[in-house]
């Protein structure tokens, strides 16, 4: 509820073959949600961004703890091999409001290619937040840097500063990573080199929903990312009086992969509206064109 309240108060902005059922996109729901920490920090003071010379993390296996501000772990893509280059990770971008109660959570992994982040902490500082706790995972050679970050003492919950978070770490991931920009839909307008495919918006387009107890729903969408993305999905959303409780946020590549959990005055969505929610998503997301004022 209070996601979709403060979207009505802020300023609007302008795949090859997915699930095709939905016990495989629940299933993949619930496994996004296991997290797996190998270390982690704390600022001596809270929401302080003074400490970022000690944010200090431990990888797993034989490496030794190290400080993510370290010269050594910042990373140059001139220091990569040929054979690395030729095989560029798949970024992604998670953003979760449901896993803690308090604080909104950050997720960045590149392959093993990441470094300290300092640049992204400083962006997130700059857009009025604060970063209260981080972790850094090591899955599969799948580096995996975690910040919790909150705005004003509490969870963000404004879907445009959600987005300006999601477009602020891209677009870091662009600059010191160009080689991302290739598995990127981003890429094509601000990276150096565009994405070698495009997404059938079609058939990249996918919408599951379901309930999730009697008192809300559970909505999943895929579609091909483009900025401003989640600010049009609440827009559908909440032009069908339907109220957003939480969300998450993930851009997997070229594909948006995003979770809400939604009701109607306090419910879990009736088979008739989840039909109108659902054809309404799955119409003019696969028509980003499509004048606004036609619906």
């Amino acid at each position: 509820m209070a996601l979709a309240t403060a979207f009505l108060s802020s300023h609007s902005l302008s795949a090859p073959a997915l699930r095709q059922s939905r016990v495989l996109a629940v299933g993949f729901l619930h496994h996004r949600f296991l997290r797996h920490e190998t270390a982690r920090f704390s600022p001596p003071f809270h929401g302080s961004f003074v400490s970022v010379g000690g944010f200090l993390g431990t990888m797993r296996g034989n490496c030794p703890q190290t400080s993510i501000n370290s010269a050594d772990m910042l990373g140059s893509s001139s220091r990569m091999s040929d054979q690395e280059k030729d095989s560029v990770p798949m970024p992604i971008v998670s953003i979760d409001q449901d896993s803690d109660t308090d604080a909104t959570i950050v997720q960045l992994s590149f392959g093993d290619r990441l470094g300290a982040l300092v640049d992204t902490m400083r962006s997130l500082k700059n857009l009025g937040l604060d970063v209260t706790k981080g972790t850094v995972t090591t899955e599969d050679s799948v580096v995996k840097t975690k910040f919790f970050i909150m705005r004003a003492g509490r969870k963000v919950e404004d879907p445009a500063m959600l987005e300006k978070i999601r477009l602020s770490i891209i677009n870091n991931l662009l600059k010191y990573h160009p080689e991302s920009s290739e598995k990127l839909a981003m890429g094509e307008v601000f990276g150096v080199k565009p994405p070698e495919k495009k997404l059938d918006i079609d058939v990249a387009t996918q919408v599951f929903l379901q309930d999730d107890g009697p008192k809300r729903s559970l909505l999943y969408i895929e579609t091909a990312d483009r900025p401003g993305l989640l600010l049009e999905i609440i827009k559908i959303i909440t032009d069908i009086n339907i109220d957003v409780e939480s969300a998450e946020i993930d851009t997997e590549g070229l594909v948006a992969k995003d979770t809400f959990h939604v009701s109607y005055r306090g419910a879990a969505l009736n088979s008739s509206l989840s039909q109108v929610l659902t054809n309404c998503l799955r119409y003019y997301l696969r028509r980003p064109e499509t004048d606004e004022e036609s619906y």
